[in-house]
């Protein structure tokens, strides 16, 4: 396929978040720490889970995969953010704002996947606490985290394949800081119906298909829990499955208004689409490190074995 042979726009403009040079300067600094403060929470959680052999388990495994994703995430987004928000120039080409657009999607949809093999490991450990092991075996956990990324890629390249397609002919400006695929319809001079349906059917199957599994696991797990008859035990067997509810609604809850709402190209919008792409990779650590005890006592015998090194 020929891209940009047929296309009058070869790149866009990206607006940001304003266009007052104060704004964009406290803008830049803020979003550089939240930017550094991601990668270090990110690298940390992947680096305490990797040294601590108390955290050699199923769920951190798949947790240091959900902080590689994350990291890989803000990394697809910021920079690009960052650098516009200092130069006077503030534009993108077409090749790297599809690239932008493809890395988006695979990175999201292998989070969605990944975050509903997070439930099924939280029923498998409390549903089926004995047969864990044998559940959750070495070969599967890769299995399912290699799974993960692959329908993360496939619904990535489908979509990109079809806007690889578009005409740009109409308006350069984006009234965003990233390249984003609902971004795009508005500015192809192309018919991007079919586009279109296809990015809302695969992201409603994708997001509805993962947020059934994560729904099935949960009913299950509070039906277990429930007939336990210790209320001590009870709290606690909640108490593993709170940061992984946290971390699914506050992603699910911003790609769905991201991605299935209308796109309009308001201030909400772009609200919305800073919380998905900046402030949801910094949460994640911050919720597991925070709400986990196991996690806050391996990061301290990690930070004291380096230091007495």
């Amino acid at each position: 396929m020929a891209l940009g042979n047929h296309s009058a726009i070869t790149e866009f403009i990206l607006l940001g978040l304003s266009a007052d040079p104060h704004v964009q300067a406290l803008s830049f600094v803020l979003f550089l720490a939240i930017y550094l403060l991601t990668l270090l929470g990110n690298l940390t959680m992947m680096l305490v889970i990797r040294a601590d052999s108390h955290l050699h388990t199923p769920m951190y495994f798949f947790l240091s995969h959900l902080s590689f994703l994350d990291f890989c995430f803000s990394s697809a987004t910021v920079p690009k953010m960052l650098e516009i928000l200092l130069s006077q120039k503030k534009t993108v080409s077409l090749e790297a704002c599809l690239a932008q657009v493809f890395f988006v999607f695979d990175l999201g949809g292998t989070e969605a996947c990944l975050l509903s093999v997070m439930a099924y490991d939280r029923y498998a450990a409390i549903c089926h606490p004995l047969l864990y092991g044998q559940k959750m075996s070495n070969q599967l956990c890769k299995g399912l985290v290699l799974g993960s990324w692959s329908l993360g890629f496939l619904d990535a390249f489908i979509n990109i394949l079809l806007a690889m397609d578009f005409d740009f002919c109409r308006d350069q400006f984006i009234p965003s800081y990233s390249c984003e695929l609902p971004s795009l319809f508005l500015l192809s001079c192309s018919d991007v119906s079919t586009s279109f349906t296809i990015l809302l059917c695969s992201s409603l199957l994708h997001g509805l298909g993962t947020c059934f599994l994560i729904i099935l696991s949960y009913t299950l797990i509070v039906s277990t829990i429930l007939s336990i008859s210790s209320s001590s035990h009870r709290s606690k067997a909640f108490s593993t499955c709170s940061s992984h509810l946290t971390a699914v609604l506050l992603f699910y809850c911003t790609s769905f208004l991201r991605y299935v709402v209308p796109t309009s190209g308001s201030l909400l919008e772009l609200i919305f689409s800073v919380q998905y792409g900046v402030i949801t990779p910094l949460m994640n650590p911050l919720i597991y490190s925070l709400k986990n005890n196991e996690v806050k006592a391996a990061v301290k015998r990690t930070f004291r074995k380096y230091l007495h090194c």
